[in-house]
């Protein structure tokens, strides 16, 4: 097979995928109006056309024009919109003759089962899910198991959209010929790696570099590596880019190492030690960007700090004082010559030895020639500049087998050699040219790797089978392809039984596999990916820096973690007597008496302000713009991602409020004109209550009292901030805390909540009308295991929304 005959199989593959997004674009279009249609027009007209009738209605919701066609475009969420605010008692408003009750029951149960009926009918005709692939990061993670590789592919593969919060929803996910090319670059860059390593000798690269080995090569030279000093190699602190550069750590080929660094603190600052980063990069003008690795704090002791990071081709450690409340010295013209930090009296840090070793994360060589070659020897070269040889007596039939083992694992099912006849024919007719049998085999990988068959989910309408099941369970709870346990218990046809089906998900999320579920589902349920989108003005917030920031979100994903080991009740999503902090947290948190650069549990008292992953940093920030607060989008971000309450779009004829950063007014008094208008008032009596008791929270995520009054360059205390509020149930709080324990108080929600965004995320549909049901059923059985963490994870995974297509 040559290029264009892979390309071929692309294109066919490109035609399956426009055929599928015809299919899921078909609407279902209900017939003329029922006596069940009559009596909900007639509830409509009797309480409703007053607002919502003709060219001037209320939010432009003219319920006279309004079809019954559920088919047509937005119709279906109008409708369900509609349910909502009638069941509510937002519709009539409070200011109008409430309706009958009787009429009013009589029309919420037609209009549920005109809704409910609606939506089953599409489900047994298409499926919840339609046209679902793998995510980009889905796609990483597979290839990397198949093959047994372990660098990283996300740099091939374009970003993707979010829908409901998640790339994993299949209505959001498209298919270009962009995207097309992309993946099959990623494919041969992924084949190109695992053969690199099957046919050569494992990779073996160590260096250990004590503090000469370190330090800048000509001590008399200006630059920005670290200089000698009392047998040590010295950083001062900073602000120059690149300053902390380590040449001699420049990889000669891409890959992943292991470091320690020995290194102590100079001249302590008051607070502590000296807080520093690890980033990686060129360290040179022309490549400005440096990716971050990690953090700790130097003391006066000589310490071993270890870590493992990815290394590109020609990138190199930059390691240095990164506290954003250090003093910082003063060097001319950019570069650094020895001797000029110490008179500054500045704090720095001192290394003893740097080691780097080269490893790799997935398996070794061997492995990997299994899985590409199975049974096959393969031998070195007399010539040590070729790549080794697989020895197969019988190409073809040894091509035939081992692309058949392949494609069962890359399809996630059983494969027989019929089924994948055109690429057997492809390798077959390459074998006759006179190809290699490598070359021959790699062209049959790739073209099932381009296969939709490996880039989609394969599911038919209804119950999901053992097979479909093993695959939707590993990539919801893992993001790979099944693992060999989960393809046996598919093999014999268990994967039904909910018994086994839970103790699989607590197998899967056991160890590494739950942190990493914990960081790919919590990026996107809470945001996290985000949390670099703003940077906090320094003018204002100057306690905030990069170290900050990289504890804050350690500390939620370690939160999340203990959560889910542990199985905590959801309500300590809201509210906890315990975080995870180090010393520099803790002194940004303003809570005294910890030490060390470790995260370790810490119980809080209530002054504290903090506790549960509402009062964590990295939610204040992901929710705020880095200048300022607003309730109402910390409000709806709140009561969407945590709370399970669902916020429609703002009318488009209301603008939005900004901030006085004068100081003139507060928040509050703006959004109280936003109430006043009818179309606003029923959503803001639930966006505001959330966003109010979070005010005190600045958008650095520290606590305050006062809001601040900005003049020019001049900062100053401004008005006092009320965190109080009244929920929609008539319930008042004071503040934060008073928040926290009345929401508390209603712990099925928050598990409905959560269970809703898991079923997302896990099955690529977002929550329909007619799922609502289902979801309390999950609720309500993980109440017999206390609202746990990951019994509401277990519930999900033996639900019949996850279970069917």
């Amino acid at each position: 097979m040559n290029l264009v005959s892979s390309v071929s199989i692309c294109a066919r593959f490109s035609i399956v995928a426009s055929l599928i997004g015809l299919v899921v674009s078909s609407s279902v279009v209900l017939g003329a109006e029922s006596d069940t249609s009559k009596s909900v027009r007639s509830f409509l007209e009797n309480n409703c056309y007053d607002c919502h009738q003709g060219d001037s209605a209320d939010a432009s919701l003219d319920l006279e024009k309004l079809s019954f066609d559920l088919g047509q475009a937005d119709n279906l969420q109008r409708w369900v919109r509609i349910y909502d605010r009638v069941r509510d008692g937002e519709m009539p408003p409070k200011d109008y003759d409430a309706p009958d009750p009787q009429e009013k029951n009589e029309f919420l149960s037609a209009a549920y089962q005109g809704l409910t009926h609606f939506q089953i009918a599409v489900y047994n005709k298409y499926g919840r899910v339609r046209g679902r692939r793998l995510t980009r990061k889905q796609i990483e993670h597979s290839l990397q198991d198949l093959l047994g590789i372990d660098i990283p592919l996300l740099q091939y593969l374009p970003e993707e959209m979010k829908t409901d919060g998640f790339t994993t929803v299949a209505s959001g996910q498209g298919m270009s010929h962009f995207q097309l090319q992309a993946h099959l670059e990623t494919v041969d860059v992924a084949l190109d790696e695992a053969l690199r390593r099957a046919l050569s000798p494992e990779d073996n690269y160590q260096r250990d570099f004590d503090a000469e080995g370190v330090a800048r090569t000509n001590p008399k030279r200006r630059c920005r590596e670290p200089e000698m000093r009392q047998g040590k190699a010295v950083i001062w602190s900073s602000g120059l880019i690149y300053y902390g550069r380590i040449p001699a750590t420049t990889a000669r080929e891409d890959g992943w190492f292991d470091f320690e660094v020995t290194v102590s603190g100079l001249k302590l600052p008051k607070t502590g030690g000296v807080w520093s980063t690890v980033r990686t990069g060129p360290c040179v003008s022309s490549a400005p960007l440096l990716t971050s690795v990690t953090t700790f704090e130097a003391m006066e002791k000589p310490k071993t700090v270890k870590f493992r990071t990815w290394l590109p081709k020609g990138h190199m450690l930059e390691i240095r004082p990164g506290d954003g409340s250090l003093k910082k010295g003063r060097f001319a013209g950019g570069q650094v010559g020895a001797g000029e930090g110490e008179p500054q009296n500045l704090p720095g840090i001192a290394f003893d030895r740097i080691t780097m070793k080269q490893v790799h994360l997935n398996g070794d060589d061997n492995r990997i020639r299994e899985l590409l070659f199975g049974d096959l020897k393969v031998e070195p070269e007399k010539d040590k500049r070729k790549p080794w040889k697989v020895i197969s007596k019988n190409p073809k039939a040894d091509a035939e087998r081992l692309l058949v083992r392949f494609a069962s694992r890359a399809f996630r099912r059983p494969v027989t050699s019929d089924e994948i006849r055109p690429y057997l024919n492809e390798v077959n007719a390459a074998l006759d040219s006179k190809a290699e049998f490598v070359d021959a085999l790699r062209l049959g990988y790739r073209a099932l790797l381009c296969s939709p068959r490996f880039l989609y989910f394969v599911e038919e309408p209804g119950k999901l089978d053992h097979y479909e099941v093993a695959t939707r369970l590993s990539y919801f709870l893992t993001g790979s392809c099944p693992d060999e346990q989960l393809m046996q218990l598919a093999a014999a046809g268990k994967l039904h039984d909910p018994i086994i089906l839970k103790q699989q998900a607590r197998r899967l999320l056991e160890g590494e596999n739950g942190d990493r579920f914990i960081h790919d589902f919590a990026a996107q349920w809470i945001e996290l990916d985000q949390i670099d989108f703003t940077d906090p003005d320094p003018r204002l917030y100057r306690e905030f820096d990069p170290i900050v920031e990289q504890a804050m979100l350690d500390e939620t994903e370690t939160y999340l973690q203990t959560m889910l080991k542990e199985n905590m009740h959801v309500s300590k999503l809201i509210e906890s007597d315990f975080t995870f902090l180090n010393s520099r947290l803790a002194r940004y948190y303003h809570v005294d008496g910890i030490d060390g650069d470790t995260l370790r549990k810490v119980n809080v008292k209530p002054d504290s302000h903090r506790g549960g992953l509402l009062t964590q940093g990295s939610i204040l920030k992901v929710t705020a713009n880095g200048s300022n607060t607003s309730p109402v989008v910390r409000g709806v971000w709140v009561s969407e991602r945590l709370l399970g309450v669902e916020v429609p779009p703002p009318p488009s004829n209301v603008p939005a409020v900004e901030p006085d950063i004068r100081g003139a007014k507060t928040i509050r008094e703006q959004l109280a004109k936003h109430r006043s208008q009818g179309e606003c008032a029923a959503c803001h009596s639930k966006i505001d209550p959330p966003g109010f008791a979070l005010e005190n929270f600045d958008p650095a995520g520290q606590w305050r009292d006062n809001y601040p009054q900005v003049s020019g360059r001049n900062v100053k205390k401004g008005l006092p901030i009320d965190a109080s509020y009244d929920l929609p149930s008539g319930k008042r709080f004071r503040d934060v805390a008073g928040f926290q324990k009345i929401v508390t108080e209603y712990p099925h929600r928050l598990a409905a909540n959560l269970a809703r965004h898991l079923l997302i995320y896990g099955t690529g549909a977002g929550i329909d009308f007619v799922d609502r049901a289902q979801i309390e059923e999950i609720a309500n059985k993980s109440a017999a295991d206390q609202f746990g963490f990951r019994s509401i994870i277990e519930e999900v995974v033996v639900s019949d929304l996850f279970l069917i297509k």
